[in-house]
């Protein structure tokens, strides 16, 4: 991409501006004796064309919407159209969030994104003794068909795109959105939206499991088949490095254990009979938007590219779709801070720019006091007005990729694609994702990540403002939402409502089929769709599937 005797220039004008730097460093030396990234990566003090100069553009780079998309997934990105502006909520009762969720559509949100309580996501009804105190806490309950038909009164499903944050009941969760589109009078074909339904990373670094891996991977591709069939614009997957950044991974580590779970599930797809090209195109993914900004763009540009060419060249796709990977980014929740937590915007932004200069498909910023309590509506508004300011006012969105060609972002997409690669080369060494989530491999790299990290910073080595750099010691004066005991009640009450008024006859012959069905090898999706036509609840649909499938327990790593 370069002229070679250009490059003998520069190599010689470099020589002599090193020495005369290292020559000043005695009067004037840095700020530290050592500069990297939180992945190790070393920084180095300037970037060249020499840094970059193996790079075929054409190869490497391309053109926006052209393989292997480094550059984006679409030709023209943010010109045509923003990035999907997903503010994720949930909390108390299906009440309360309906309410938050009118409120965000009309504040300008462009998405809705549902989080649910720890109840929900581990399968258990509110009533169940394991619910108690974490009833509404953390998300919405949802315990029957019932819940999320308040959830979504007044919300019109085929106008609006719907994310929800589920993993081993997401089936049931999704089984749930049909009905009720179903009552709307809406086509299934006509819905848009996206489960998690990431079963692996719980096992790595979440931990909302309720089926063993093997168990919950056929869920998954249950989900591949049936929607293949009846839901060609649903997400059937977000294939999650979100939560393993939280738990404390590297970026580098971030992609990599993403990238290796979702070759799990392509692998998973195909060894149950479906063809690549059919299941491909409805995979997306989810990251983390971290505090250094600028190894957070690098680090979408290598993913982008890493996961085009394992789908053209590892697993045959022809779809130019199948090859791209489209994602929804998260602020980074584990960088905000309870002192100072006003600094937490200014993060925020950041962090959201740089998901936006690394051309994501999807945005949620994290809320400034989401480190004290779940986010009061004004907080929220403040989250919703960044997105809106760096898509219309800043100018970022007017031009494509418009970081690409810079020296140190295209040398940094490089390292980052070869460590994200020796990584991978390793889990598939070892078998796949799920031989190395049973061995514990991911987790006890993520673990030492996590350790060195923290230790950063209690040694001042890492910079946190407000935590040990620039501390003050004034009281947080913001007014927080709470949660009251009193949701679980009404909870409760309701849940005995749909069960003294609903069909228990149906109930049971619905939940007698989900059990023979659980134990063959047919499709569920249409048995737990019926069980939710009967106002079966979440916790009786999973306890039939804990009984046929078992449960896992996690293992102490030593």
């Amino acid at each position: 991409m370069f002229d070679k005797r250009k490059l003998q220039e520069i190599q010689a004008k470099k020589k002599e501006v090193d020495e005369e730097i290292v020559n000043n460093l005695q009067k004037r030396p840095e700020r530290k004796k050592q500069f990297k990234l939180d992945s190790e990566l070393p920084v180095e003090r300037y970037y060249t064309p020499l840094e970059i100069e193996e790079t075929d553009y054409l190869r490497d780079l391309g053109f926006p919407g052209k393989y292997p998309y480094t550059r984006g997934v679409q030709t023209t990105m943010y010109r045509g159209k923003l990035w999907t502006m997903r503010q994720y909520a949930g909390f108390g009762s299906a009440e309360e969030t309906n309410r938050r969720f009118h409120y965000l559509l009309e504040q300008g949100q462009t998405g809705l994104s549902i989080a649910f309580d720890l109840p929900t996501q581990i399968g258990y009804d509110s009533d169940h003794p394991m619910a108690k105190g974490e009833v509404g806490r953390v998300g919405v309950a949802i315990d029957s068909l019932k819940d999320l038909e308040v959830l979504m009164e007044g919300i019109p499903l085929d106008k609006v795109s719907t994310s929800m944050t589920i993993n081993s009941p997401a089936a049931i969760l999704l089984a749930m959105y049909l009905v009720i589109a179903e009552k709307q009078g809406i086509k299934w074909e006509t819905l848009n939206g996206t489960i998690q339904n990431d079963i692996l990373k719980e096992y790595v670094a979440r931990g909302t499991f309720i089926f063993p891996p093997r168990e919950s991977m056929r869920l998954i591709v249950d989900v591949f088949a049936f929607a293949r069939e009846n839901l060609p614009r649903w997400n059937t997957i977000s294939i999650s490095g979100y939560h393993i950044r939280e738990a404390g991974s590297t970026a580098v580590q971030e992609i990599a254990f993403t990238l290796a779970n979702g070759i799990a599930y392509v692998q998973a797809a195909l060894e149950a009979g479906l063809d690549v090209d059919e299941f491909a195109p409805r995979l997306s993914f989810f990251f983390n938007a971290h505090v250094n900004f600028l190894e957070e763009i690098a680090k979408f540009r290598a993913a982008r590219r890493i996961w085009a060419r394992i789908m053209k060249e590892r697993f045959g796709a022809k779809n130019e779709r199948s090859m791209m990977l489209r994602f929804h980014t998260q602020t980074a929740g584990c960088s905000l801070t309870a002192q100072q937590p006003e600094v937490n915007v200014i993060r925020v932004a950041f962090q959201a720019l740089s998901a936006v200069l690394g051309g994501t498909q999807s945005l949620h910023t994290n809320s400034r006091d989401e480190a004290l309590a779940l986010p009061s509506e004004e907080s929220v508004r403040i989250a919703l007005r960044t997105q809106q300011v760096i898509g219309h006012e800043i100018g970022v969105a007017d031009t494509v990729d418009p970081l690409g060609g810079s020296y140190y972002i295209e040398s940094l997409t490089n390292q980052m694609e070869e460590s994200i690669m020796d990584y991978l080369e390793k889990i598939d060494q070892m078998g796949g994702a799920i031989e190395s989530v049973e061995k514990g491999y991911m987790q006890k790299e993520i673990q030492q990540s996590a350790y060195r990290y923290q230790k950063d910073i209690e040694n001042d080595e890492k910079a946190v403002v407000g935590v040990n750099r620039f501390v003050t010691e004034e009281d947080v004066d913001m007014e927080l939402l709470r949660v009251t005991p009193a949701v679980a009640e009404q909870q409760k009450k309701r849940l005995a409502e749909v069960r003294e008024s609903r069909d228990e006859q149906r109930v049971e012959e619905s939940l007698s089929q989900l059990r023979e069905v659980a134990s063959s090898q047919d499709n569920l999706l249409p048995s737990i769709i019926e069980a939710v036509r009967s106002y079966a609840t979440l916790g009786e649909i999973c306890g039939i599937l804990r009984e046929e499938l078992g449960e896992y327990q996690q293992q102490a790593l030593i």
